[in-house]
């Protein structure tokens, strides 16, 4: 479960919320002025997202190495159109 506080209420209930976090697995997001400015999350999850963001970085440079030779605009091209493609084939398959 994801919970929303204010930064004053997150501090007062410091010790509370690493609990939910720690036993329950929940997510805490911590508000300052009505924005979200933080979020405190269980360590297995910051890791795994730590694992995506390094596999999501090693496949954006294949991507950009791929697309090197070719002007931006072509390869922005490219790109919008496998994505497109992508997207009607999903679109095919739950029949939306």
């Amino acid at each position: 479960m994801i919970t929303q506080t204010s930064a004053v209420t997150f501090r007062q209930n410091l010790g509370e919320m690493l609990n939910q976090v720690q036993y329950r697995h929940d997510s805490v997001v911590i508000n300052k002025d009505g924005k979200p400015v933080a979020a405190l999350v269980d360590a297995r999850l910051f890791e795994r997202i730590r694992r995506m963001q390094a596999r999501f970085d090693a496949l954006s440079q294949k991507i950009e190495a791929g697309f090197a030779s070719l002007p931006e605009k072509e390869g922005m091209a490219e790109i919008e159109a496998a994505i497109a493609e992508d997207r009607a084939q999903q679109r095919a398959k739950t029949g939306r």
